[in-house]
């Protein structure tokens, strides 16, 4: 049932790394925020590259106060009851679980607002941004800029000692700038280990 007759509503803010996705939250927390919302952000506790776990930062510095959790089931058992609009950052991160967990609170009247990198470093769907893409009402998909050539970034590059990192490698992760760059499609290389071990045969 939604609270006071208000409707609830899913947005997500997906895309690559660095293009501003946490930025972009901030932005609709500090909004809600000065409308005198009551406002609850969350986060995996996996990130932890700037301010620590108790907090969501950009990679400009930028950072607000947010519940670090494990698992999605957390969001449900830490949740301010008063809560009107509810944040989540890396979503990525977290199991399917929290995909139920966002559609309720939005059944029940809440503005859930989440945002994560849509896909992992070797280009394929990331964790539950898929289905939350399919319920949500609103989707905002941000871009970067490559690194080599300078067009619109759609992919993360994960690098080990500066160079693309194998597909056999852990789809999580955490990292900032010295182990990934943003890349457009035709820049974006994930070798396969096998591939390696091929090539240096044929030499």
């Amino acid at each position: 049932m939604a609270r006071d007759g208000r409707e609830g509503s899913i947005e997500v803010i997906t895309g690559v790394m660095f293009s501003g996705k946490s930025e972009e939250l901030l932005r609709r927390v500090r909004r809600a925020l000065i409308a005198r919302r009551k406002v609850q952000v969350f986060k995996s506790h996996l990130d932890d590259r700037y301010s620590g776990i108790m907090a969501i930062s950009s990679h400009d510095g930028r950072h607000i106060e947010a519940v670090a959790i494990n698992e999605a089931r957390q969001i449900a058992e830490r949740l301010d009851p008063d809560a009107e609009v509810v944040a989540i950052d890396e979503v990525q991160f977290l199991d399917d679980t929290v995909v139920e967990i966002v559609n309720d609170l939005a059944d029940r009247g809440v503005r859930v607002i989440v945002s994560g990198t849509d896909m992992d470093f070797r280009g394929l769907p990331f964790g539950p941004i898929g289905p939350l893409l399919a319920i949500a009402e609103r989707i905002d998909k941000l871009h970067a800029i490559c690194v080599v050539c300078g067009d619109l970034a759609t992919r993360n590059q994960r690098l080990i000692d500066g160079k693309p990192a194998p597909a056999e490698g852990p789809t999580i992760q955490v990292g900032g700038a010295e182990s990934y760059e943003a890349r457009c499609r035709r820049h974006h290389e994930v070798p396969s280990v096998a591939d390696d071990q091929m090539s240096l045969v044929d030499r």
